[in-house]
């Protein structure tokens, strides 16, 4: 079966920075697209960035030119950087990955917190 390990939450100030990773595994797997949703109190889950296995980036309006996603394919391992963190980014964020073991299928991780606050 897939897992997907995160890290790197936290509490931050305004205009700060922080890092996830997620790092994902099964046995038979491989891994195309991989990224980043987050998912505000009261409001619905949305797309933040996503990067396929090629490298061709997506990203929403409201995280351009201050988050960074990238992969380390030998490691199945994705990251974001986040920059200039604003209070409205604060929210869970969670890691899918596309496994691709016969079927493609999406995968969820579990989720960490992300507080943007002084």
């Amino acid at each position: 079966q897939v897992q997907l390990m995160e890290s790197g939450g936290g509490l931050v100030q305004p205009g700060g920075s922080l890092r996830l990773s997620c790092a994902a595994s099964g046995s038979g797997f491989r891994f195309d697209a991989m990224g980043w949703y987050r998912q505000a109190p009261g409001k619905q889950r949305e797309l933040v960035a996503t990067i396929t296995s090629g490298g061709v980036t997506n990203y929403a309006d409201s995280v351009k030119g201050r988050f960074t996603i990238s992969r380390d394919n030998a490691k199945n391992t994705v990251y974001l950087q986040m920059n200039s963190l604003k209070p409205e980014d604060t929210a869970v964020y969670y890691c899918t990955a596309d496994g691709v073991r016969y079927i493609s299928q999406r995968y969820w991780g579990r989720g960490t917190q992300v507080t943007v606050s002084s």
